[in-house]
């Protein structure tokens, strides 16, 4: 559960359990309870939306509220997506601010995976 949280909790829900399932097997692993690390593709997620007309990376309750666009992007480490999710609140928008989006929520997710805890 994410239990205070000005907006996002989804993503941060997400992120937190794949952290958790990380630290769980590097746990396990220097243990010696797991003969070797698996191979596992960590993921993470983030929520970008479009506010006032601007593309806006991990969404805070009042920009959320406001938003235009509102997205959640799922990704694993290596960059394959898992999930996107993408409503327009209000009028439609273009597939040129959903690659916006999209951008801008690679940037973001690359962002958390740089400081991942790695056991390599």
């Amino acid at each position: 559960d994410v239990i205070r949280a000005d907006g996002g909790t989804r993503t941060a829900a997400i992120t937190g359990a794949a952290l958790v399932i990380n630290d769980i097997i590097d746990n396990l692993y220097q243990k010696g309870k797991l003969a070797e690390l698996p191979a596992i593709n960590p993921l993470a997620a983030i929520s970008v939306g479009i506010v006032d007309g601007r593309p806006l990376l991990d969404l805070d309750y009042v920009e959320d509220s406001r938003a235009d666009v509102d997205s959640n992007f799922v990704m694993c480490k290596d960059g394959r997506l898992v999930e996107v999710q993408c409503t327009a609140e209000g009028a439609p928008f273009s597939r040129e601010d959903f690659n916006d989006l999209s951008d801008l929520a690679f940037q973001g997710i690359s962002n958390i995976f740089n400081h991942w805890p790695s056991a390599d």
